[in-house]
């Protein structure tokens, strides 16, 4: 398996207005890194100690994305040098990272995780929760924490109407939110969803950002 030429299919796919997560999660460090020589940069993990440990063994320009659910007491781990946190499910977590970002004096970019699938399992904001966080005084007196925009994942599925229409809606919810909170924050940019299995589809209804993992590196290793 050529992952490299796997990444370069992937690239040409979604064109070059959308960004590629690579999403390395239980994979060794050595294919990570076969990867990044090819000029790529941005990886994603879910887990923090496993991403502490490959960002000890790899190159420091590597811009890791945290892209599973986040405990509260692990932000602190990751707040010195995490690019762009996905997972922002609750107040608690922002709050969190506004104070770990405050303690190492940066802001810290994340992704507002809506939960728009039909599973119990998925972490994440409705659309109510959204606003009641936005328009919070708490919220507006973060100061270590910018919105970059939201992040969102389907049903799990081979339903691609439903995968279309739950899409459609995080599409909706960002233009919404744009409009109503960040209309004059150009930072407010990322429509994140789209992984190996539906990221045709996430482009589609106006994805700009896919994670994608075995399409790349192959299936994951569970057994890790």
């Amino acid at each position: 398996m050529n992952i490299v030429q796997n990444l370069k299919i992937i690239k040409e796919s979604i064109g070059s207005d959308v960004q590629l997560v690579a999403v390395s999660k239980t994979k060794p460090p050595d294919m990570i890194l076969e990867v990044y020589r090819s000029g790529h940069l941005d990886f994603g993990e879910n887990k923090v100690q496993e991403l502490l440990d490959k960002k000890e063994s790899l190159p420091d320009d590597i811009r890791w994305h945290m892209i599973g659910h986040l405990q509260s007491n692990k932000v602190k781990y990751i707040a010195p040098f995490v690019y762009l946190v996905h997972s922002v499910d609750s107040q608690k977590i922002l709050k969190t990272l506004n104070k770990e970002g405050g303690k190492n004096n940066r802001v810290i970019d994340c992704l507002l995780q809506v939960h728009i699938a039909k599973e119990d399992s998925k972490f994440g904001f409705d659309e109510e929760e959204l606003k009641l966080l936005l328009d919070s005084g708490t919220f507006r007196e973060m100061k270590y924490v910018r919105i970059r925009g939201v992040m969102g994942m389907a049903t799990f599925t081979d339903d691609f109407e439903l995968v279309r229409t739950e899409f459609r809606d995080l599409k909706r919810i960002f233009d919404q939110l744009k409009e109503d909170y960040f209309s004059d924050q150009s930072g407010f940019s990322i429509l994140s969803m789209g992984m190996s299995g539906d990221y045709i589809v996430a482009l589609e209804e106006g994805s700009n950002m896919v994670r994608i993992g075995s399409q790349i590196f192959g299936e994951r290793n569970y057994n890790k």
